[in-house]
């Protein structure tokens, strides 16, 4: 099982606390990998501040639950893994981020029924409960070519952006200067 808290500088200790409570529970069950980032290491097996990124796509690629923050790319990049994430959005009334992007991002995607949203500890650890019994319930058809074609879209606008700027240098300007004529204007002609 992975968690991943991100990198953001804001420490993430209720995600962290949780799954420690958990893991006294399920830890002959389970092997982890938690990326805590910023917030104190959990006294768990597994704990690492922060991975790489390529250190972090293997072990989404080798865990068999992704839970994670809340943020944009790590979701996606769970997904992109065949992982239905398990979400935990920070709360900036926490002081686990500066603004509400997480928890709206989460909502709509839980809404959606792509992540496993869990704003409580006993959410998360129904759904950790389920993830170990079952862990295809957290399984999504993994699209490991997604990325290269972001990659492809990606430079294709980049392609799209640069001849639309090198058209407008070519072009004369739509407009002129304005002078304005001052005193005298009438003597100069």
């Amino acid at each position: 099982m992975l968690i991943a808290v991100g990198t953001d500088k804001h420490p993430f200790d209720r995600l962290v606390d949780w799954l420690a409570q958990w893991h006294t529970q399920a830890s002959d069950r389970v092997r982890l990998t938690v990326q805590h980032g910023h917030t104190p290491a959990p006294q768990v097996p597994g704990a690492v501040p922060f991975l790489g990124h390529d250190a972090l796509q293997r072990a989404m690629a080798d865990a068999d639950l992704v839970v994670c923050h809340g943020g944009p790319a790590t979701i996606l990049e769970a997904r992109r893994h065949g992982h239905l994430p398990i979400v935990v959005p920070r709360d900036p009334a926490r002081g686990e981020h500066v603004d509400d992007h997480q928890q709206l991002f989460a909502r709509r995607l839980g809404a959606a029924g792509l992540v496993a949203l869990c704003e409580t500890r006993e959410a998360l650890h129904c759904a950790l409960a389920a993830g170990l019994a079952d862990p295809s319930r957290y399984a999504v058809a993994a699209d490991p070519g997604a990325h290269e074609a972001r990659r492809a879209a990606v430079a294709r606008v980049g392609r799209i952006v640069e001849d639309l700027v090198a058209q407008s240098a070519r072009r004369q300007p739509w407009w002129r200067a304005w002078t304005r004529s001052g005193r005298g204007a009438e003597e100069d002609r």
